[in-house]
């Protein structure tokens, strides 16, 4: 993007500045200049006191806003294309005010925006644009503003404060007191007769862009790393925002929207938000609410946060997303607030390119992971991959990850994971000697979410099911999908928590058909399971299971593959099972399986009709080495060709030592050097 310097704009104007502001420390407090006055600094090149006609500022000229700039009622300022002003680091002292019944008329274009900033663009260094109107706002006629103290709020809702076209904006959100400052732009009651286009807010040490009340939209926002609330709204305003892009690179930033108090269900289309840093995106409090359509998050830890426990259906998707998703964690007891991650793959609609007039240095590296894999997407082995939030391949899509590539998934929980959607594929490359590892940096469990791969495949949850994890659609008729193939791949840290009742699972396989390859498989210290089938007809084979803290490998909705070769070790205890069959019995089968612990625990465990066919079964350490938790038969769970041969333990009625079958020879898999790699 191209750049506009405002340091040597500083310089020049260094004199100016000197000679018409500069006071000692006995000085009286300033007087406002006279209307006269005004003019005169005008052409001088000075913006500072109360314009009380139509003025029109000169391209040619840079200008210094030394202090308070206040456009009053009945009284317009018209600001060419190309038009810069340097504010003075004066705080709140420093600001651009359009009061009711004024005008401000800014007349940029994507070849020459108008620019208003300090000199260094730092936050805070001044106060930003304030604009009042005559709208409607449930603040009531003739409300006061927290900035400046200024008078707005009325009944015309088709009210004008002129044009703002083509503006970039820095350095804002100088600190009023310990609960107010300035944002870049604020909308107080602005009527819908007010035209916003192109507007650039960067640096902000408040909101971008605020609207209280009013009926003012705006289109095409871009947003840098302001420190409170990208867009923030309150009092009931209606508006909309078409086209924002939204970036935060900096820790410690409040939002990327507030709603707070009435809900006027202003409409949201096409908004895109990237974060590098976590954080939350969509916040409201009270009873707000919006429709949205066309939004995606890239890299926040909370999607959605129901501030003070408000009721969902107050925000409206209209593009697929759920808003009664998978809240985590639980609600806070004491402040009611509730925490959503959204059920979403919406492929972004804008993007930073689309704001190639706005001066900015900031670009996001091809390191990191995150967003919409559309089209074939390879990645370098030669590069530390980040993977920064969830990174979806779409359908149609594939992606490709060669030998040796290492991807550090960052600790961000539920929203830090990998999907394939129906119709994808991923084809991971790894080899005994280079395999790929994706892994948190201190591979904890629950660090981050996992692998989840949708496909075609039958489950006996039906044709286009949703997934507990991500709201994603599966299931159909096609039982030889393929999905792609997945060879010596490293897993660790996954099974971030979803809500009480759900988790990421290291590798989740929802109606993967039998086309799909997995093999050579390692899941270590996950928080939930190491790989669990919903459905489908997969096989895998070769599946290196260490401290999984649920079930080393489960199974639901009536998958019938195939596990070959899996080894599963648990050195830590409290964790569930070795096996988890639960529902139809698809009659999976399992040849040399080796599960072994030093922490006793449940070995396999059956629910209501699950089974499946076991052959080089070696089972040692375990309490419990068979459970029907539901009372299901034996005859379910067939073991080197014969019914499961079980006594019941003393005083249980499901809980079962095997007699037999369960002492083949323990799997050799000092050859799989490669199951514990890490970054």
């Amino acid at each position: 993007m191209k750049k506009l310097s405002l340091k040597l704009i500083a310089v020049a104007l260094a004199f100016t500045a000197i000679s018409l502001t500069s006071c000692s420390s006995d000085d009286p407090a300033p007087i406002a200049p006279s209307e006269a006055k005004v003019i005169e600094n005008l052409e001088a090149g000075v913006m500072n006191g109360t314009l009380e006609e139509n003025y029109t500022l000169k391209a040619s000229t840079v200008y210094n806003l030394t202090g308070q700039f206040i456009i009053a009622d009945g009284a317009s300022l018209s600001i060419p294309a190309g038009t810069k002003i340097l504010a003075d680091n004066g705080g709140t002292d420093v600001y651009i005010a359009v009061l009711k019944g004024g005008e401000i008329n800014i007349n940029g274009n994507a070849g020459n925006p108008v620019v208003m900033s300090s000199a260094d663009g730092n936050r805070g260094d001044w106060g930003g644009l304030t604009l009042c109107g005559k709208a409607t706002t449930t603040a009531g006629v003739d409300a006061q503003a927290e900035v400046g103290g200024f008078i707005y709020g009325g009944t015309d809702d088709t009210d004008s404060s002129g044009i703002i076209r083509y503006l970039q904006i820095v350095g804002t959100g100088a600190q009023i007191n310990t609960q107010s400052q300035y944002n870049g732009v604020s909308f107080y009651a602005v009527g819908s007769g007010t035209l916003v286009d192109n507007v650039a807010v960067i640096n902000g040490s408040d909101d971008g862009v605020e609207f209280f009340g009013g009926t003012v939209s705006a289109t095409n926002l871009y947003l840098e790393n302001n420190d409170d609330d990208s867009i923030d709204w309150t009092e009931g305003w209606n508006g909309s925002v078409t086209n924002a892009y939204i970036s935060h690179t900096i820790a410690n930033f409040s939002t990327v929207f507030e709603g707070d108090k009435t809900n006027g269900n202003p409409k949201f289309t096409n908004i895109t938000a990237i974060s590098t840093v976590g954080g939350t995106a969509l916040q409201f409090k009270l009873q707000s609410g919006a429709t949205i359509d066309g939004l995606s998050l890239s890299g926040y830890d909370v999607d959605l946060d129901m501030k003070d426990g408000g009721d969902t259906a107050n925000v409206i998707f209209n593009d697929g997303y759920s808003p009664v998703a998978h809240a985590t964690p639980e609600k806070q007891l004491e402040t009611g607030e509730y925490f959503y991650s959204l059920n979403t793959s919406v492929v972004p609609t804008v993007a930073a390119s689309d704001f190639d007039w706005v001066d900015t240095n900031l670009s996001f590296e091809s390191s990191l992971l995150q967003g919409a894999v559309t089209g074939n997407v390879t990645l370098n082995a030669s590069v530390n991959y980040t993977l920064n939030s969830s990174y979806i391949v779409q359908s149609g899509a594939k992606l490709t990850i060669p030998a040796g590539t290492k991807i550090t998934a960052r600790d961000g929980g539920t929203g830090v994971y990998i999907a394939v959607l129906q119709g994808g594929e991923i084809d991971i490359q790894g080899t005994e000697s280079d395999p790929v590892v994706i892994s948190s940096t201190a591979a904890n469990g629950g660090d981050w979410g996992g692998l989840t791969i949708c496909g075609n495949a039958t489950t006996t949850a039906g044709i286009d099911a949703v997934a507990e994890i991500g709201g994603f659609v599966y299931g159909g008729t096609t039982d030889n999908d393929n999905s792609g193939s997945i060879t010596y791949l490293v897993l660790k840290g996954t099974g971030a928590q979803i809500n009480s009742e759900s988790q990421y699972n290291g590798l989740s396989l929802y109606a993967v058909g039998s086309e799909t390859v997995i093999e050579n498989i390692s899941v270590i210290n996950g928080s939930d399971d190491g790989v669990e089938f919903f459905g489908g007809t997969v096989s895998a084979s070769n599946l290196y299971l260490e401290n999984n803290d649920d079930d080393s490998i489960d199974w639901t909705e009536g998958w019938n593959g195939s596990v070959t070769n899996a080894y599963i070790s648990h050195t830590v205890a409290g964790f569930s099972t070795v096996f988890e069959g639960d529902k139809d019995n698809g009659n999976p089968t399992f040849t040399n399986i080796t599960a072994i612990s030093s922490v006793g625990g449940t070995g396999l465990q059956f629910k209501k009709q699950s089974g499946g066919t076991i052959t080089g079964l070696h089972l040692t350490g375990y309490d419990v080495d068979l459970d029907m938790k539901d009372g299901g038969a034996l005859s379910n769970v067939q073991i080197e060709g014969a019914n499961a041969d079980a006594t019941l333990l003393s005083g249980e009625t499901d809980k079962y030592t095997l007699n037999s079958g369960k002492d083949a020879t323990a799997l050799d898999i000092s050859g799989w050097t490669w199951r514990n790699a890490g970054l």
